[in-house]
């Protein structure tokens, strides 16, 4: 059984803090918001995970998992403290590392043994080296040593726990192996690949693998466009890019774009880390301003239908910007409905979980306790994230209740011909002259 400290109770450090304990070892995870602790504490999930809630109970009821706010009560006597806290984009789109400056301050404030510090956080190249010298500078105690390893996490949001119980690879990162070897023994019971490197190269995987999938979903939204154009059909282009062994199936789904904590935030901060270097990253640029205007695209396909939007009532199914997650930074649902809203339309939107977040970020909508009350009087429904519950619906229920029977289907979910047949006018994502 191993000593560690998580700090941060976000979807990285809760998931990762938990799973640890559930691995058999002795976990404090640590947050300075004293909110999201008493939640903890009293059992209740400060977010939306599946399985999380669960494995939670059974790590606290073995005594395996504590939380506390307390420095001094969490650092203390730890080998291993994993920093896991925000690095949201800054006015120019890097990643603002305010908080793991803080961490690792308040980390060297109390340090009182050797002490392995993993940067589990998504962090711009040599912020490793940043974080040892605050260790060096700060640190209280004399003779007191640590090393920093880089572990960026690759966990999906609504798949968390089979990410990191299930990981693909664990990257290690250090300018001391023998301190990244150690860290590798914590995540041996999963029996997958680790890889160690230093500790710049660990770094820069984590952005370089999120741009490289942003870069994906990008190049197939482009081709959607151009399949609208030319009236070719892009889940069968998916399909059979798909079936070369090269290229993969996965990241080829064509919609309205990435959102979430991850994507748009790490090719923004991979973007600035280029440019401020003298380098030209055109790509990634053309990344981010593709999708951006899949969020347009959607409008414009409302537009063309309705003719004004001024007065319509749209109906928006999905308001988190993926499935199982109730997370809705940079969803592009709420993009969309901020561009509806500024042309005067009236929002009905129903999200299964997401509903109370995006209440605190979004103003003027009305939320709908199902997706058929959404529905209800509606010009048209926009499907922006595809929950499973939008799949199966009664669409001769929904289509008896709505003022226009107008159909966007922003994730292609849905079958052309069977909306039609229900009375819809149907507008996929790149699905050509069939989607007319």
């Amino acid at each position: 059984m191993r000593k560690i400290c998580v700090i941060g109770t976000g979807y990285v450090g809760l998931v990762t803090g938990t799973c640890f304990a559930d691995l058999g070892n002795q976990v404090t995870c640590l947050d300075i918001a004293p909110d999201k602790i008493e939640k903890l504490q009293r059992g209740e999930m400060p977010i939306y995970e599946p399985g999380l809630e669960e494995l939670v109970a059974r790590n606290v009821a073995g005594k395996r998992l504590t939380f506390t706010t307390s420095y001094p009560d969490a650092v203390p006597g730890a080998e291993f403290i994993f920093i896991a806290v925000g690095t949201p984009s800054g006015v120019d789109g890097e990643a603002d590392l305010q908080y793991v400056r803080m961490a690792a301050e308040s980390v060297a404030d109390v340090m009182t043994n050797y002490t392995i510090i993993i940067n589990k956080s998504t962090v711009p190249v040599g912020t490793g080296d940043s974080v040892a010298e605050i260790l060096r500078e700060r640190g209280k105690q004399p003779g007191v040593d640590f090393d920093v390893v880089s572990n960026p996490e690759f966990l999906r949001e609504g798949s968390a726990m089979f990410d990191f119980q299930m990981p693909d690879r664990v990257v290690l990162g250090s300018t001391n192996r023998a301190a990244a070897e150690k860290v590798a023994q914590l995540y041996l019971p999963l029996r997958c690949s680790i890889m160690i490197t230093d500790l710049r190269t660990a770094e820069m995987i984590k952005y370089a693998s999120n741009a490289f999938l942003a870069t994906r979903i990008s190049f197939i939204n482009e081709i959607a466009t151009i399949c609208e154009k030319l009236g070719a059909d892009v889940k069968e282009v998916a399909a059979g890019m798909g079936m070369d062994k090269r290229i993969g199936r996965a990241f080829l789904d064509a919609g309205v774009g990435y959102g979430g904590s991850c994507f748009p935030k790490d090719v923004k901060a991979l973007t600035w880390m280029a440019e401020i270097n003298g380098c030209h990253p055109q790509m990634l640029r053309a990344v981010m301003e593709i999708n951006r205007d899949q969020r347009r695209q959607a409008v414009t396909k409302l537009r063309d239908l309705l003719g004004t939007l001024r007065g319509k009532t749209i109906a928006v199914w999905g308001v988190a910007f993926k499935p199982n997650t109730d997370d809705v930074r940079e969803s592009p649902a709420l993009d969309i409905v901020h561009i509806l809203q500024t042309e005067g339309a009236h929002i009905r939107a129903y999200d299964p979980v997401a509903v109370e977040n995006a209440r605190k970020i979004s103003h003027g909508i009305q939320f709908c306790d199902s997706a058929y009350t959404a529905a209800e009087n509606a010009d048209a429904v926009v499907l922006v994230t595809e929950w499973n519950e939008f799949k199966n619906l009664d669409f001769e229920r929904v289509a008896a209740t709505m003022k226009n029977k107008i159909l966007i289907d922003g994730r292609n979910i849905y079958d052309a011909e069977r909306m039609q047949a229900f009375g819809f006018t149907y507008r996929g994502v790149g699905r050509g002259y069939g989607s007319s």
